[in-house]
């Protein structure tokens, strides 16, 4: 099954969990089974939803599954800090999420798109610390037992989590929710998530007793989260010293592609490109994008968040018009037609989706 992003990513004002279980109906595979491993994040809220409604079978699909993680994960670990409520966890000191601009200078990040998880939150809609994550961690590192000897979870059941499912290459294997990855000899178990502006990673040695927790608040802070393995592995072992020289060539090429995509780009998005935008357009899967002229600027709002555009012309001859937001850039439309009536054409690497003027 396909990724499908963009469907709940730039349409969720009014997605629920029962519509994100409705989505699944209209997903079509995109390889023969058992064929291609994709990460499908409305199969994993499907997962944590019918999780939830075993445990509480009354109550709404996201009410019952942010209980059941309350009563049996946040509690019983001790996570005091860590919550799916976005209200609760952005009261104090919170982490406020970053992103270059498309000069490539650090800036607050399009914040309201990250609630476009709350209504898929089973798949990465967690508030947390490194000091909660640990108590998960160490969880994990002793083979589903509390520090005060109490059994969290059935060791068996825990360590069929880590059995592979699917070989993601030579030396990584997926199982369930955790990859576990043989690279460098020592099994090293972990999951990353990312948001806007947020990346993560949880990381294990189960053979030695060691975790960590990585969290970032800025783009590209997967780039941390990566190669932050490879350093933990050499501070273990006395490996040779690679993970510094990694991160310093990955983010020169990071800001190096993006300084590249900014030449291309012509902001304010040329006239010739927007004066024949038509105000209003929709789709069925993606919802609506209103255009806007403010001053020489064009933006595009997708009712959940506003964008101003740049313009690029192609190679083809088709001109390109391409939100230049911080941590919600690089979203790509191409203007045409299609039946007498304008388009915008919005592809990933397996859709294509067509607006309509309205």
């Amino acid at each position: 099954m396909p990724r499908q992003d963009l469907e709940w990513l730039l349409n969720f004002s009014d997605l629920t969990p029962q519509r994100v279980i409705a989505l699944l109906g209209t997903m079509q595979p995109t390889s023969g089974f058992g064929e291609l491993f994709q990460y499908s994040n409305p199969m994993a809220a499907a997962a944590g939803y019918m999780g939830g409604y075993l445990v509480y079978p009354n109550m709404e699909l996201g009410t019952a599954f942010d209980k059941a993680m309350q009563s049996y994960v946040f509690d019983p670990l001790g996570m005091r800090d860590t919550t799916m409520d976005f209200a609760l966890a952005q009261r104090g000191n919170f982490a406020t999420a970053h992103a270059p601009d498309v000069d490539g200078h650090m800036t607050l990040a399009e914040a309201h798109a990250n609630y476009s998880v709350v209504p898929i939150r089973p798949a990465g809609g967690v508030w947390s610390t490194v000091d909660d994550m640990l108590k998960y961690i160490a969880m994990e590192l002793a083979e589903g037992q509390l520090p005060d000897g109490k059994r969290f979870i059935n060791r068996d059941v825990l360590l069929e989590r880590r059995a592979p499912q699917v070989v993601e290459s030579v030396d990584v294997t997926y199982g369930m929710a955790l990859s576990v990855n043989r690279v460098y000899g020592a099994p090293v178990v972990h999951h990353g998530g990312d948001m806007v502006g947020f990346h993560s990673d949880m990381i294990w040695l189960p053979e030695h007793g060691v975790g960590a927790v990585v969290l970032t608040n800025g783009d590209p802070g997967w780039l941390i989260r990566t190669v932050f393995r490879r350093k933990l592995l050499e501070v273990l072992f006395d490996g040779k010293p690679e993970a510094d020289a990694q991160i310093e060539a990955q983010s020169k090429t990071f800001y190096e592609e993006l300084a590249a995509d900014r030449r291309l780009l012509t902001i304010p998005a040329d006239s010739k490109a927007t004066d024949q935008l038509a105000a209003h357009y929709v789709n069925p899967a993606l919802g609506t994008v209103n255009v806007d002229r403010k001053s020489d600027k064009t933006v595009f709002d997708f009712v959940v968040f506003p964008s101003e555009v740049g313009s690029r012309v192609n190679p083809d001859g088709t001109t390109s018009l391409i939100t230049t937001v911080p941590g919600m850039n690089g979203i790509e439309y191409v203007v045409g037609a299609s039946s007498g009536k304008r388009t915008l054409t919005l592809r990933d690497m397996q859709h294509e989706y067509v607006y309509l003027e309205k």
